[in-house]
């Protein structure tokens, strides 16, 4: 039998240990005791904002063509416009983006235009922006859209894709 003194010494020990399971299960819950602050979000991940260019306005027929050398855009335009006989097209996704492939992707899918706090647009999968696998919009005037890759390999091989939009079918 349990003496009186150790009863309590028992009891006391028995409640600390069923508080400390409580409390540990419902920890989520309470707030932290300790100083340590809570961590932000990942930086450099900012929430996904709208582009200030709507997927309708790029939807449609376009002619392709890409460059290295800035010196190289009007040329470059101009054998775009050139291309028009076999145009690139760009469709709308059940989504509300747009159907373009993505660097070294035979299949297209379905990227979202997006915006960022620093006023950029950019054309990507759903993720952060922006994502490896985006490409900023470098200038779009409805008439000409100039993209460049953010991942720095497709970059340097597929340049600044500059699509010219075609004229309407006859």
């Amino acid at each position: 039998m349990i003496s009186s003194r150790n009863a309590r010494t028992v009891a006391n020990l028995a409640i600390a240990s069923a508080l400390t399971i409580l409390l540990g299960a419902c920890s989520s819950t309470l707030p932290s005791l300790s100083s340590n602050p809570a961590p932000d979000a990942e930086p450099g991940v900012a929430p996904e904002m709208p582009a200030t260019i709507r997927a309708d306005e790029i939807v449609g027929r376009w002619g392709l063509a890409s460059f290295q050398n800035p010196n190289d855009r009007a040329r470059t335009e101009a054998a775009a416009r050139g291309q028009c006989k076999q145009p690139y097209v760009i469709t709308a996704g059940q989504s509300g983006g747009v159907v373009m492939h993505l660097a070294d992707q035979a299949t297209p899918q379905e990227l979202r235009l997006k915006g960022s706090p620093s006023g950029k647009n950019y054309i990507g999968p759903a993720g952060p922006t922006p994502g490896e696998q985006d490409r900023e919009i470098v200038s779009f005037d409805g008439r000409v859209l100039i993209t460049r890759f953010i991942d720095k390999d497709a970059a340097v091989r597929y340049g600044n894709m500059v699509y010219v939009r075609c004229a309407p079918r006859a």
